[in-house]
């Protein structure tokens, strides 16, 4: 019988894969951990204690703030706070980033981008939802950290994760060599290893989108919809539609078992609706690690340059595969381009058939 591994010591024996880092990133990965598990304790009593619904404030997005959104943004921002590795914290609940200036931390090199909790409103129905983290070193070196030390392409990223508090609490993470996963062990208080070495496969038969916005999709992403629920013994299809209507759950299961999760423009969001620095480009991260693909459709994730704190973008992500048809009806019916783009030699056009 083998032993079990927990996430602290996964991650002390992974430290020398970093020479440049003397035990910071490793402390800064182990406050998400404890923040983490005191945010799960609190979503798995939700219905007994007066935290569930609104909290009655609007953050910068425009959505109404969860009462749980409001908690959980609270105790990341605390731990990272009193840990001393991180600088700057950018959040989704919070207008602009906020910046660390403590006593402990006047020497961190660390910035942290976070959702605290995505998919909140989920919460009074008893679904599965989690929190999503991205890490970038500072790249000033002198006075304060500012926004442009957040302003960083993804591919700077030198760790991001999610967390999943569902039916088990989940770990995901990366730091650029490969991705694992840790379940919470309630009965010890600690994330152990569980799936080590992640792999999303090359193709998969699920595909992931809130199709009541149907109407408002670009042509090419109409178009893929319709290609997915097409019968053809040859790419397993028609597809299985999957929508749970949190990120990390939805990427969370296409991970494991292989599909598409797409969050693509709309008439009401031409940019996007989901934000590049705190939930697209720590996904993308994990994904692309794990051996699948990220664009908006058109280009890679991690190459998106940022330009603002709340940035939106949309995001095509999962199984390599089924993310290059997508991206090919995308080029062939949604921008300039027209070249009927060729899948195993036969253009998506032409596989589609009657349904043009």
């Amino acid at each position: 019988m083998t032993g079990i591994k927990t996430l602290g010591q996964f991650i002390i024996e992974k430290q020398a894969d970093f020479s440049y880092a003397k035990g910071e990133l490793s402390r800064l990965l182990r406050d998400i951990g404890i923040a983490a598990k005191i945010v799960n304790r609190e979503v798995n009593k939700a219905g007994l204690v007066d935290i569930l619904g609104e909290a009655g404030t609007i953050n910068i997005q425009g959505e109404g703030q969860q009462k749980l959104d409001v908690f959980a943004n609270t105790q990341f921002i605390s731990a990272l706070t009193s840990g001393g590795e991180c600088c700057i914290v950018a959040t989704e609940e919070e207008d602009d980033f906020v910046p660390i200036d403590s006593p402990v931390s006047k020497n961190a090199k660390y910035i942290v981008c976070i959702d605290p909790l995505d998919g909140s409103s989920n919460i009074d129905v008893n679904v599965a939802v989690g929190t999503i983290f991205s890490i970038y070193r500072r790249k000033s070196t002198e006075g304060m950290a500012t926004l442009s030390d957040v302003l960083q392409k993804g591919t700077q990223q030198v760790a991001a994760g999610y967390v999943i508090y569902g039916s088990s609490t989940m770990l995901v993470y990366t730091t650029g060599k490969g991705v694992n996963g840790f379940t919470l062990d309630p009965s010890i208080g600690e994330f152990c290893l569980s799936h080590p070495n992640l792999k999303i496969p090359e193709s998969g038969n699920i595909y992931s989108i809130n199709e009541g916005n149907y109407v408002h999709f670009p042509e090419g992403v109409k178009k893929y919809i319709k290609y997915a629920q097409v019968e053809d013994k040859a790419t397993n299809r028609p597809y299985t539609s999957r929508y749970i209507g949190s990120m990390v759950g939805d990427i969370h299961r296409n991970l494991i078992k292989g599909g598409i999760y797409i969050y693509p423009t709309t008439s009401s969001s031409p940019n996007g609706k989901l934000r590049l620095l705190y939930e697209c480009n720590p996904m993308a991260f994990i994904v692309e690690q794990a051996g699948g693909v990220a664009s908006d459709g058109f280009n890679r994730i991690l190459e998106i340059e940022p330009t603002e704190l709340h940035q939106r973008t949309s995001i095509f992500i999962g199984s390599s595969n089924m993310v290059k048809v997508a991206e090919d009806l995308m080029t062939e019916f949604s921008s300039e381009k027209n070249n009927a783009p060729k899948v195993n030699g036969t253009s998506v056009n032409d596989q589609l058939g009657q349904l043009h």
